[in-house]
């Protein structure tokens, strides 16, 4: 009898073992009110940065103009853009909800395909984003 009981035993505990390790894995990452996390990685929202235009693996003139959306900014000056590595100067507009971002690409590419590579800067390096898109420039 004494073998039943303790096969059981192992049998049941291998049934509740998955709980209580899924339940501590989620036990400090914020999902409710109490959650555990507390610190700004579970109070950031990212910044979203949509509707790249000229849309990607377009065909452009050098020094062609290029705008973007972005979403979840407090100011545009956590904004910064590159194009092969180049910083380029943006201006930005709040639309609410929005701010409409604008930039040109450097003139003196001609004849090749550019990145423009966008990154949205936060206090906290789990809020940053970025993106980017790529141009062909004739």
């Amino acid at each position: 009898m004494k073998s039943f009981n303790l096969l059981g035993l192992i049998a049941v505990s291998f049934c509740y073992i998955p709980a209580i390790q899924a339940a501590e894995h989620h036990s400090g990452h914020g999902a409710g009110m109490s959650g555990g996390g507390g610190g700004s990685a579970s109070q950031c929202q990212k910044a979203r940065l949509e509707r790249f235009n000229p849309p990607h693996l377009a065909k452009v003139a050098p020094g062609a103009a290029f705008s973007f959306y972005a979403f979840n900014i407090d100011n545009p000056s956590q904004l910064s853009a590159t194009v092969k590595k180049e910083p380029v100067e943006l201006t930005a507009e709040y639309k609410e909800p929005y701010f409409l971002v604008k930039g040109k690409l450097p003139a003196h590419l001609t004849k090749t395909a550019a990145r423009i590579d966008i990154k949205a800067s936060a206090k906290s390096p789990h809020c940053e984003e970025e993106k980017g898109w790529l141009l062909i420039i004739e």
